[in-house]
């Protein structure tokens, strides 16, 4: 328990967690719960069209949300991931929500792409799974910039193995290294900014708690934190 003390002071502070609905999400949350009993958190929502009757054009089933150690500890925000104005709008809500904004984990984890897409499917991604990160990180970083400091930890798949499902999944994977290239800039600049940016991938899926366990061991330990770092998560461990 020790190791997470430094980590669970600065948790007292004005946390934000964003991302789809998704198992990935869900770890992330339930690890972030054992380290603070109050955060903020918005959801981009599921606004696909469905093919037939009750079957979802994108593969997004969410897992059940954590609890809580206190109900009100978790603070449900609302976004329009698609909208420039809603995204500062967010930000502007931790801060009047929570204090002031002092970190965001931005949780990329796309929703499949089943092989029948109608247009309107491909408009919602491209606004809610890729417009929507450029905006808000553009926020985040403005605020941490004026302040002088925040924390800035970007979570999203490994992009580029080239399997099947890479084959089969041509949008989920666009957008996925749509964030990937932000998180790539971000973290290039990040040594010279007052905020720290830190990023995490894994190419692994059904891992979710374990990815998210992993996560969380390298922001517990400050001491060996490194601004614009990325660790990756897998059999082999992490590297750079």
């Amino acid at each position: 328990m020790a190791s997470y003390s430094v980590y669970t002071v600065a948790m007292t502070k004005g946390i934000l967690l964003a991302g789809n609905a998704s198992a990935l999400l869900s770890a992330i949350e339930n690890e972030l719960t054992k380290r603070t009993s109050r955060y903020a958190i918005a959801t981009i929502p599921n606004r696909f069209s469905r093919l037939g009757e009750n079957r979802p054009v994108m593969d997004a089933i969410p897992n059940p949300p954590p609890k809580v150690p206190a109900e009100e500890g978790r603070i449900p925000l609302d976004w329009n991931p698609g909208s420039a104005v809603s995204a500062r709008t967010l930000v502007l809500a931790v801060e009047n929500r929570l204090g002031c904004a002092d970190e965001a984990i931005l949780v990329c984890s796309p929703p499949r792409a089943t092989a029948d897409l109608k247009p309107v499917d491909i408009e919602v991604l491209a606004s809610d799974h890729v417009k929507s990160w450029f905006f808000l990180a553009r926020e985040l970083t403005a605020s941490f910039k004026v302040r002088g400091q925040g924390s800035l930890v970007l979570v999203y798949p490994e992009v580029g193995g080239g399997g099947k499902d890479n084959v089969t999944d041509v949008l989920g994977s666009a957008a996925a290294a749509s964030f990937q290239a932000l998180a790539q800039g971000l973290l290039a600049s990040a040594p010279n900014e007052p905020y720290i940016v830190q990023g995490f991938t894994g190419g692994e899926t059904g891992n979710d708690a374990s990815f998210a366990s992993f996560i969380f061991r390298q922001l517990d330990d400050t001491r060996r934190r490194v601004n614009g770092k990325v660790y990756k998560y897998g059999k082999a461990g992490f590297f750079r």
